[in-house]
């Protein structure tokens, strides 16, 4: 049989039984729509998270310093850690799984004046690859250099809210603040981020200047020594080795501070990896949820496809009886019904993957909650939808093909209705 005939036959089919073949039709657009889109809202659930994630940092552990809950080397437990400037480079030296390692420190309602305005803020002083690893990304302007990290220059970049306080619509870049006591050029100014997550505040109410200048004009206050900083930020060599990296920070530290190095409470560590793969497996898991609901709604739309070419089959018993007397091959038979099936299962999904990317298209056109970046359909999704549409087409129709291709044509013929 042509084409032609096969998609007129179809069509006749279907025009004889409207509402069943409009249910069953549906049943099966319904399913694919169901499965683009469900995977479609965790895609997007998962990269909005993960753009959110790399706003805190790149693959980054922060180190905490803590007090020490076992004893270790004579010392009492109870004892209070900190951190040095000097411990920077011997854990650079000893900590070979970590590819860069930084001291951070920061300041509290540092009183900030422009000759516009003012406001307290928290003043935050690194080393300038510390712009990268924490995703700190430039609007206007430049970030510290090494120049300015060695020559202890008075220089700074500014978080968004921070600029829009003191400056307004205005440029900052090139103004002279007042931070504190000391005055500050700002050669920078940071895109607004939207972060979920931080450990001493936006990024956005910062005031970012030279690990050097910090130390300099806001040193640490006793009992901590001059030189004292509040934390260590970190990124392995690779994502692999964050759990070695980690183990070596706290084998290192151990020595320089002499607590044992199985002594949690002495150091704390946020894995921001870590968190991320936990995160990735339970997003993996919804989606997989979501994709089954969506291929178990599929599915019962073959089970409609079969039911509907099981009636087509009965209501043509006669018509299959008199092709097969007049030479009609088992193949030929078996082949129109099955071709029938997957003809309507087809045209049924297109439909579902058209409206499925149609929605997903319009739905993104709009603003999309915090943290979600739309419903995205991935290659993949498609490549599956289509292929797992083929499969039904084909098993929906291939249970009542066999049954009309097994038809001899005197049991055909002799068929009432």
């Amino acid at each position: 049989m042509r084409w032609q005939e096969l998609i007129s036959e179809t069509y006749r089919g279907l025009v004889a039984n409207k509402l069943r073949s409009f249910l069953t039709m549906f049943g099966i657009a319904w399913g694919v729509l169901s499965i683009m889109l469900m995977m479609a809202a965790g895609e997007g659930l998962k990269q909005g998270q993960a753009a959110a994630q790399r706003t805190l940092g790149k693959d980054i552990m922060i180190v905490f310093p803590g007090r020490t809950s076992l004893q270790a080397g004579g010392e009492r437990s109870g004892r209070r850690i900190w951190f040095e400037w000097s411990d920077v480079e011997t854990l650079r030296r000893d900590c070979h799984a970590v590819a860069l390692l930084t001291a951070e420190l920061g300041r509290n309602s540092i009183t900030v004046k422009s000759p516009h305005n003012s406001g307290a803020f928290r003043v935050t002083g690194a080393l300038p690859f510390f712009a990268d690893i924490r995703s700190l990304t430039l609007v206007r302007g430049r970030l510290w250099n090494d120049t300015d990290e060695r020559e202890r220059h008075r220089v700074a970049v500014l978080g968004d809210d921070v600029s829009r306080q003191l400056f307004g619509t205005r440029d900052a870049v090139g103004a002279t603040l007042q931070v504190g006591d000391f005055p500050y050029q700002v050669i920078g100014v940071l895109e607004k981020k939207d972060q979920d997550s931080n450990y001493d505040g936006p990024d956005n109410q910062k005031v970012f200047i030279p690990l050097s200048a910090v130390s300099t004009d806001f040193p640490a206050k006793p009992p901590l020594p001059p030189n004292a900083v509040d934390r260590l930020i970190a990124t392995p060599v690779s994502v692999d080795l964050h759990t070695e990296a980690e183990a070596q920070i706290r084998r290192s530290l151990a020595r320089l501070r002499r607590f044992d190095p199985t002594d949690k409470d002495a150091v704390g560590v946020w894995d921001t990896i870590k968190g991320a793969q936990v995160f990735q497996t339970v997003t993996d898991s919804m989606q997989l949820f979501l994709g089954t609901v969506g291929v178990v709604t599929l599915l019962l739309g073959g089970i409609g496809v079969m039911n509907i070419m099981l009636v087509s089959v009965s209501e043509r018993t006669r018509e299959i009886g008199l092709r097969k007397a007049l030479g009609a091959t088992r193949h030929a038979v078996l082949t129109q019904i099955l071709s029938e099936a997957l003809l309507l299962t087809l045209f049924s999904g297109g439909f579902g993957l058209a409206a499925g990317f149609a929605l997903c298209w319009g739905v993104n056109r709009f603003p999309m909650p915090q943290f979600f970046a739309g419903l995205i359909v991935t290659p993949e999704v498609g490549v599956f939808s289509a292929l797992l549409l083929a499969v039904v087409g084909v098993a929906s129709g291939f249970y009542p093909a066999k049954i009309a291709a097994d038809m001899t044509p005197i049991e055909a013929l002799r068929f009432e209705r």
